[in-house]
């Protein structure tokens, strides 16, 4: 091989080994960004007393996605130690429990509050008359109004960053399905959200007098139509450590 033509191959090599290394690490970007991401362990949430008791007489009940919903939402703090205490008074056994058993618990609080405050149906809308609640609604401009299955406001898209589009929704029907406010995976993050602000963030009580919802103020009508929902938590709230069953 004469000399010219030595370097002529050296050259094309080394334009090509560049080229092959970068397409090899374009490989693998490309396979670490389609990597999918992992799904935490998640159990179904058991029913509530109304869901049981709609599911006999026919109505509205708990879809089992909504477990599902609920549990992805969760942040990692409202799995940990900085919950409450009071979250005992529904779960005894919460901060000894697996995180699988923590979202199963909160899927379960918040379908309780969901047939608490909407009777499990997703489209209802209220207009409330109480003084308290005649607070006009910074992005509607109406008072009073809550909306879907934890009875939240246009106003908590603002504060608490939740999925909610004015705009699209008020040129659709009071209960059309399809209102944003009303589909049941934004509405119950948007829960998510404003629990996780208010015991967490704030470190209010789970149970407060000046929490976001009045199911969850002790002492009034809608606290016991609440509690009510609360008596078939899942079992694993019942039992602490060593299978003893905790007393509530």
């Amino acid at each position: 091989m004469n000399r010219g033509l030595r370097v002529t191959v050296v050259f094309v090599i080394g334009m090509a080994a560049p080229i092959v290394a970068a397409g090899c690490e374009k490989h693998e970007a490309q396979a670490t960004a389609a990597a999918p991401v992992p799904v935490p362990a998640m159990k179904p949430a058991p029913p509530t007393p109304i869901d049981t008791k709609k599911a006999e007489v026919g109505g509205p009940t708990w879809d089992p996605e909504w477990d599902k919903i609920v549990e992805l939402a969760l942040p990692p703090a409202m799995l940990s130690g900085q919950v409450p205490h009071d979250v005992r008074r529904f779960c005894p056994a919460f901060y000894g429990m697996a995180e699988d058993d923590k979202r199963a618990f909160w899927a379960y609080f918040f379908q309780a509050l969901a047939g608490a405050e909407a009777g499990l149906k997703p489209t209802v809308q209220v207009k409330h008359s109480q003084p308290e609640m005649m607070v006009k609604d910074q992005v509607t401009g109406r008072p009073g109004r809550t909306s879907g299955l934890l009875q939240l406001t246009y106003g908590d898209q603002e504060r608490y960053g939740c999925d909610f589009d004015w705009e699209h929704d008020k040129k659709l029907k009071v209960e059309d399905p399809d209102r944003t406010i009303l589909q049941p995976k934004n509405n119950l993050e948007c829960g998510v959200k404003i629990l996780d602000k208010q015991i967490i963030e704030k470190r209010k009580a789970l149970l407060s007098a000046s929490g976001y919802w009045s199911t969850l103020r002790p002492g009034t009508v809608s606290y016991r139509v609440f509690a009510k929902q609360m008596t078939n938590v899942p079992a694993a709230c019942r039992v602490e450590r060593g299978g003893r069953v905790a007393s509530r």
